[in-house]
């Protein structure tokens, strides 16, 4: 950006969040994908604060679906009637890209991060082509999570590493209980849950440097092998599961243990709500590994408006939305699932001072710690190739272990597969 516009942007924005009266207000349109009532309703809190206190500025929420958003998105953009700011994950994020409707935020993340410090990993999928993409506005990263009482009586220890966690899903598999549940459904769900794993067997990377397919090596294989194993040991009707199912089998304590972004909101509503007896603990790794790792989506703001007075003020609004004052109360829409993405917001007392993050106050301790080590498929090299959005549609991470659990391959033909599924996409 030349010297002299981003003057000429950051002067307007410091007119705007002076409260200048002006004829008429800059109005801004947020697309978001938070559509259950209760979020609806915490933005429309948090919107109405913002208007009030920004008359220059009126920002308007229009809530959106995660099915419908990829292909509803890009037909607005092209018909000129696209949002001013969208929310996104990473491989949306390369689909407007693709289309030129995303204004890159360096100058803009560079003074956030240098205020409330981004933690790295929630950047890290949006840093590529030399800009940042989006704003990090919310993590989820996947955990291991139990019951201390269920693993207490059968005198298993909280497993951190893959011959634990076999070996303890084995022995809370009795009584008509499963050790562990794990889907092996061809959906996102299981996409997420397999890459738990792999990301524990030194399998995070699926490019080379050069745009090829990195799958097929043994550290997947091995993910893959141990993964079937594990799914064993799980409920058979898994290879329907998504994520309602896995938290019903944990919260009826038929599942034993289960890998899941959050269990806090189903355990304390349709459970024990027995805030010591829930565990939650870092995925384990492989036993020739040292730590562990997890997968992790890093939820992001999109400036997608090329008007130049719409991009200051939306600057105004994401400036706001992340101070720590108002940082939490966005986070605790979803209180025990959404996570901060900065140092001062997973301080905030704004964040801790939630009901439901007090009560659940350890549990949601470990689990920001565990998303310090997120990790996300195609986002790993610090270079990001256009095919990983439809790797990631078609769920070929998940068709990979479908090939072991119900067509009966061997872990090692089912990642060949996998490699020339990936390797196939990225030529078209």
């Amino acid at each position: 950006m030349k010297l002299t516009k981003f003057l000429t942007l950051a002067g307007f924005a410091a007119t705007l969040m002076t409260g200048t009266a002006y004829a008429a207000p800059v109005d801004l349109t947020l697309w978001h994908m938070e559509q259950p009532p209760h979020r609806v309703q915490r933005m429309k809190e948090l919107l109405d604060e913002f208007n009030a206190a920004h008359p220059d500025i009126q920002v308007k929420q229009e809530p959106q679906s995660w099915g419908e958003v990829y292909a509803k998105a890009p037909a607005a953009f092209a018909a000129g009637n696209g949002p001013d700011l969208l929310f996104t994950i990473p491989d949306f994020t390369t689909v407007l890209k693709g289309i030129d409707a995303v204004v890159p935020v360096d100058d803009l993340v560079k003074d956030l991060d240098a205020k409330h410090g981004f933690i790295p990993a929630t950047l890290a999928p949006y840093q590529y082509d030399d800009h940042v993409w989006a704003v990090p506005a919310y993590n989820m990263a996947i955990s291991l999570w139990y019951r201390n009482s269920v693993l207490k009586a059968a005198g298993v220890e909280v497993p951190k590493t893959w011959s634990e966690w076999q070996a303890a899903a084995e022995k809370l598999s009795t009584d008509g209980k499963y050790g562990i549940g794990l889907p092996a459904n061809k959906q996102l769900y299981t996409d997420q849950t397999v890459y738990s794993v792999m990301v524990n067997s030194g399998a995070a990377d699926i490019y080379k440097d050069d745009g090829s397919i990195d799958f097929d090596k043994p550290a997947t294989v091995n993910a893959y092998d141990f993964y079937s194993k594990l799914a064993k040991l799980s409920p058979a009707d898994n290879g329907s599961w998504t994520w309602g199912e896995a938290e019903a089998c944990f919260a009826s304590n038929t599942c034993g243990m289960i890998l899941q972004f959050g269990v806090i909101n189903t355990y304390d509503t349709q459970a024990e709500g027995d805030a010591a007896d829930l565990g939650v603990a870092p995925v384990p790794h492989a036993d020739d590994q040292s730590e562990s790792a997890t997968i992790s989506y890093s939820n992001a703001i999109m400036l997608t408006t090329k008007d130049e007075a719409k991009q200051a003020a939306a600057k105004v609004f994401l400036a706001w939305l992340l101070e720590p004052a108002n940082y939490g109360r966005f986070l605790t829409m979803e209180p025990g699932l959404f996570l901060p993405v900065t140092d001062d917001g997973a301080k905030a007392d704004s964040f801790w001072n939630d009901k439901t993050v007090t009560k659940y106050k350890s549990q949601v301790e470990t689990m920001v710690a565990n998303s310090h080590a997120g990790k996300l498929f195609g986002f790993t090299t610090g270079k990001v190739f256009p095919s990983i959005g439809a790797i990631s549609a078609q769920n070929v991470i998940a068709e990979t272990l479908q090939h072991i659990v119900v067509d009966g391959q061997t872990a090692a033909d089912a990642v060949k597969g996998g490699q020339a599924r990936m390797s196939e996409i990225a030529k078209k």
